[in-house]
């Protein structure tokens, strides 16, 4: 191709994926909104976590199922050549049903309550013993990784067409690795 035509192109192609994402953001927009409110976002182990899910609708919406969940995801970073990778993999979720198969009508605000408690332990036997700590340092020093968990709130209307998500993160204390 010559300069002249990639200098159309390219400039093109931007501009239809920037419209693209903005069109599916203003498509989701224009269904509704939900949102999380959480009592507190640090959490020990054992204690629930309670909040609410605010859903509010602009369009009518043919909800599947209307959940809470709290989800936990390995966060692995690894540098090699001078550069850093990070992989998330989920290894915790545990949901919270709020609503199955129902029609939300335009217009509406709906509030649930939600409660989800906080995994007890990490398998005190092998991550946390002396002797698991002591592999975890070895590995993170011969492979150059780091491993550690994030864990965040979401809450999800699975819908016809478009979801509509939030998601919060949170603390849980003591929890660093499940």
């Amino acid at each position: 191709m010559s300069e002249d035509v990639l200098k159309i192109v390219i400039p093109a192609v931007i501009i239809l994926v920037f419209l693209a994402v903005a069109g599916f953001h203003l498509m989701r927009y224009l269904r509704g909104s939900i949102k999380i409110r959480l009592t507190n976002t640090a959490f020990n182990p054992g204690e629930p976590i309670t909040g609410s899910v605010e859903l509010v609708t602009r369009k009518e919406i043919a909800g599947n199922r209307l959940y809470a969940a709290l989800i936990g995801r390995e966060v692995t970073r690894s540098r090699r050549d001078g550069k850093t990778q990070t992989h998330r993999r989920e290894v915790y979720r545990d949901e919270a049903t709020l609503e199955q198969d129902r029609t939300y009508l335009a217009g509406q605000a709906l509030t649930y309550d939600f409660q989800i408690p906080v995994p007890t332990s990490e398998n005190p036997d092998t991550l946390e013993s002396g002797l698991g700590k002591t592999l975890k340092t070895g590995v993170n020093l011969f492979t150059n990784r780091r491993t550690s968990m994030e864990w965040m709130v979401e809450s999800r209307l699975e819908a016809q067409g478009l979801d509509l998500v939030s998601r919060r993160r949170v603390h849980l204390r003591h929890l660093k690795h499940f």
